[in-house]
């Protein structure tokens, strides 16, 4: 099988509640022609809710527009090796993902009936590659990635529920306090949970909330994880795109020869309402096509070693490690 990519983030199923809006739509950077022009063979799709009144709602919406990706002829749940059968040569694999555990349980919510919706969705998307305990804002669980709120009660109480459930965690959106209240309550309760950061670039690169410190990231390396590149400009750098190519090289030196994966970020960002952060992709890196120009110039650069361990064996060699 020639070379393929796997991404560890893209926002599809928070753009489809949208009742206009289609799975070609080339507004959209992780829409279906894009995949497969970017060969992509596995996509993780994000449910995503904003923490609020609507955010079990809204993450319910999206399992059920997973289930029925699975059912459209142009996708498939990606489990094992399936990926090789001749049948899904053309088609995209996909897992669904949980960012912000908002989206299974409200502020308000008892946490055994939000424990339910969290079955609920396992249930109706068959499995969950990993979940993401926050997003931008703070909520029960602990702080997101623009406050400084740590592990909350609920978040531990969260961790022991999924202790031994075999899904990771997903650093992405952390406040740092809250990284390292996971980080430390893992540790001392022992258990195993996989951690990632599934779509986060590098602080000492480009000094923003949502990349890593060199801290964390060599937290995720050690313990076997993944650190998917993400291709937000603001993630990536104000004015030049190549940098991209910076953070990747920094998550290398660091000792994540075997964690640096692609976790680009599309999502419908052509109304983002604020308007100093447009153009919200540089241009060039603003599709799933863009993977192959990307691999083109890791293999030149870096070694066609490296590019295929970065396009897709890292994932591939963590799920089987974590028998994902």
């Amino acid at each position: 099988m020639k070379n393929f990519n796997i991404d560890l983030h893209c926002d599809l199923l928070c753009y489809l509640l949208d009742p206009a809006a289609k799975i070609d739509d080339r507004e959209l950077g992780c829409s279906l022609p894009f995949l497969k022009e970017g060969n992509v063979k596995l996509q993780v799709m994000a449910i995503y809710s904003a923490t609020g009144g609507n955010s079990t709602a809204d993450a319910a919406k999206q399992s059920e527009l997973f289930s029925d990706l699975l059912k459209n002829e142009n996708f498939f749940l990606f489990e094992g090796e399936n990926y090789k059968n001749p049948e899904n040569e053309n088609r995209v694999g996909v897992i669904a993902s949980i960012e912000n555990a908002s989206g299974f349980c409200g502020e308000d919510e008892a946490l055994d009936s939000g424990f339910k919706k969290l079955e609920a969705i396992i249930e109706k998307t068959q499995k969950i590659f990993y979940i993401g305990i926050t997003h931008h804002t703070e909520n029960r669980f602990g702080g997101g990635n623009n406050s400084t709120a740590g592990l909350k009660e609920d978040g531990k109480v969260l961790l022991d529920y999924i202790s031994d459930k075999n899904i990771p965690i997903d650093l992405a959106h952390t406040s740092d306090q809250l990284a390292y209240g996971i980080l430390n309550y893992v540790d001392q309760k022992n258990y195993s949970i996989p951690i990632i950061a599934s779509h986060s670039n590098y602080r000492s690169i480009h000094d923003k909330n949502r990349n890593l410190p060199d801290e964390l990231a060599k937290e995720v390396i050690r313990r076997k994880g993944l650190i998917g590149v993400n291709f937000i400009r603001n993630c990536v750098d104000d004015k030049n795109p190549e940098l991209l190519f910076e953070h990747i090289q920094y998550g290398l030196d660091l000792g994540g020869i075997d964690a640096v994966a692609y976790g680009a970020d599309f999502f419908f960002c052509k109304n983002h309402p604020d308007k100093s952060r447009h153009p919200i992709f540089f241009d060039g890196y603003d599709d799933a096509s863009s993977f192959n120009a990307i691999n083109n110039k890791i293999e030149q650069e870096f070694s066609p070693e490296i590019m295929e361990k970065i396009s897709h064996k890292n994932v591939l060699d963590f799920m089987e490690r974590i028998k994902l």
